[in-house]
């Protein structure tokens, strides 16, 4: 395998990652809605008992994920975690806070009191959301930093990335990257609301009020979602062009209207994934609202949601396409090939990567142990 090969291969890895952390995400979809039924006990027990057997798995897909960066396209990471940091950092703070409320929600001696770690989980609950969704927006839409390699050989500031004075929060506020956050939050929660039905069917009230949640969550997110996919088709994008100097090839990048359309255009068969991934989708809302009882939404709307953001991904990465485009100096900007590690370390890494299918079908074997359990148990030990 040569290294162009091993670049895509890894992009694709990169893909498939962050298309199942954006389906795990559900946990945080409802955590942002306990507050909102904290009055129903019964329900809240409920959400708790299903949500404290999967959380751990959303946080270990984003360890699992920034790590494939840090090993793949190590100049991505130095640029966006070292110079975005407050972006990453209220991340970060955001699932720690997360991994402290499962923890001791539910302890004896208590002094906060179940409400305040409540709040922390409605802060992972829209806040992770929604960074993360920026985080993501920002290989469409750009952000604010410049990159020079050869500032390695300075002693005194050996640092090759710079970024804006703000250090992410610039990042956070565009709207671009919110319409993004926000559509991600919406989706988190539509899904939850389906997963609630497909944990707990057998309660006639709890299963109508998470309906209910389908229908309302899941129109606000189709609105969001065509909104941000007509600003991402018409956007202008940049794409590499490669040509022979006398110092060998040299890369250099121009801006296209439509890039992202035209993406779509020439892989037509991410196309194709695309708008099977938006029908499951509407399939599994639709059905879950006007049919009697249906409980498959959740897996509908999952599929579906890893294979629209594995659309994205290779879109943002795949046709000559800078996947972090530089809003300050698009000579800046990194690439597939121009952001990987060595041909050596991805062909190591490339052995290590045989064990991610048993990585997955530990995860969805560790899903189904802890689903047959018990359902419908309300006991705060479950979790």
């Amino acid at each position: 395998m040569n290294l162009e090969l091993l670049q895509q291969y890894w992009w694709l890895l990169i893909s498939v990652l962050g298309a199942i952390l954006v389906f795990l995400l559900f946990v945080q979809g409802g955590q942002s809605m306990l507050l909102c039924r904290r009055k129903n006990e019964l329900a809240t027990k409920y959400m708790i008992s299903a949500l404290g057997h999967k959380w751990e798995l959303t946080f270990t897909t984003l360890v699992v994920f920034g790590g494939a960066f840090f090993a793949s396209f190590p100049l991505f990471y130095s640029t966006s975690f070292g110079g975005a940091y407050w972006l990453w950092m209220t991340i970060l703070i955001s699932f720690v806070l997360q991994a402290v409320s499962y923890e001791f929600r539910a302890k004896q001696g208590n002094l906060f009191g179940t409400r305040t770690y409540d709040v922390f989980l409605l802060f992972n609950g829209c806040v992770g959301c929604i960074l993360l969704g920026v985080a993501v927006a920002m290989m469409f839409f750009g952000a604010e930093f410049t990159v020079e390699k050869t500032n390695i050989l300075d002693a005194g500031a050996p640092v090759i990335s710079q970024w804006a004075d703000t250090h992410g929060w610039e990042a956070i506020f565009n709207w671009k990257n919110l319409l993004l956050g926000v559509t991600v939050l919406f989706l988190a929660r539509t899904q939850a609301a389906l997963y609630f039905m497909n944990h707990d069917a057998d309660d006639e009230e709890f299963f109508n009020l998470n309906k209910r949640s389908v229908l309302i969550n899941g129109a606000i997110f189709v609105m969001f979602f065509l909104v941000f996919l007509a600003v991402l088709l018409t956007a202008t994008g940049l794409e590499t062009v490669t040509d022979s100097g006398l110092n060998g090839w040299n890369s250099t990048y121009r801006e296209v209207p439509y890039k992202y359309f035209l993406n779509y255009v020439d892989m037509w068969w991410c196309l194709v994934i695309l708008l099977a991934g938006v029908v499951m989708v509407l399939y599994g809302v639709l059905r879950s609202v006007f049919a009697k009882k249906f409980t498959c939404g959740i897996w509908w709307t999952g599929i579906g949601t890893v294979l629209v953001v594995l659309t994205l991904f290779w879109v943002a990465g795949y046709n000559n396409t800078p996947y972090y485009p530089s809003l300050l100096d698009s000579a800046s900007s990194l690439t597939i090939s121009n952001s990987s590690s060595s041909l050596f370390t991805l062909k190591v890494m490339s052995w290590v990567s045989v064990i991610i299918p048993v990585v997955v079908a530990y995860i969805a074997y560790a899903w189904y142990k802890m689903d047959s359990k018990d359902k419908n148990s309300t006991d705060d030990a479950a979790y």
